[in-house]
């Protein structure tokens, strides 16, 4: 059984509490990790990339001159992709590039992601994180107290304070728990957890 030091606020330790094994002390394959960002990053392009083919552009069809006897070369439709104004070949048209990624998978690379942030010293857990007042720089004091600057920060619950002082901080991002996924821990160099969200993740990832 592994255990991690529970701060407040001020960045001071008040507690020890246990971690499951087999979250934060599992081994991380790449190959995993690899395969769920890319799902990641696959399924948030838009792909709405669009051009309009010979079919679609607004032009008569209507043969521009005769085949023979002009001198020029024989031409078809004004629509005629080698035409200026004319329709687009092969271009990009709207499609889907999300891939599936098994569930066993997703939530075996999530694991692997707490264990490497853990097992680097670069996971840390709050008891709680409460502003009276939306203040950037109250918030600030906080991330300085912990010594980060570039920092996921998980929450159990819906915070307005929370999240509207924290949305100016460059580097800095906020989650709930049930959000949490592979490519936000790994693109921040810092993990931070409210003990609450922690205990929502560990119920999740252990079934």
């Amino acid at each position: 059984m592994a255990f991690i030091d529970v701060h407040n606020v001020k960045g001071e330790k008040i507690y020890e509490r246990d971690i499951k094994d087999e979250i934060f002390n599992v081994s991380v394959r790449e190959d995993i990790i690899h395969q769920v960002v890319r799902g990641q990053l696959a399924s948030s392009r838009s792909g709405s990339a669009s051009t309009k083919n010979r079919s679609k552009v607004k032009a008569s069809s209507k043969k521009l001159w005769r085949q023979k006897g002009t001198g020029r070369a024989r031409v078809g439709a004004a629509s005629s992709p080698i035409r200026r104004g004319g329709g687009v070949a092969f271009g990009p048209i709207p499609r889907d590039y999300s891939f599936k990624v098994n569930k066993k998978i997703r939530k075996a690379a999530l694991r692997m992601a707490l264990a490497d942030k853990f097992k680097a010293g670069q996971l840390f857990v709050v008891d709680n994180i409460h502003l009276e007042e939306i203040s950037t720089r109250k918030f600030f004091g906080v991330l300085k107290n912990f010594d980060v600057d570039n920092a996921l920060i998980v929450t159990e619950r819906a915070d307005e304070n929370l999240e509207k002082s924290s949305r100016n901080i460059k580097k800095v991002k906020l989650l709930r728990a049930e959000g949490l996924n592979v490519y936000d821990i790994l693109h921040h160099e810092y993990l931070l957890f409210v003990e609450g969200a922690l205990g929502i993740v560990e119920e999740a990832l252990a079934r």
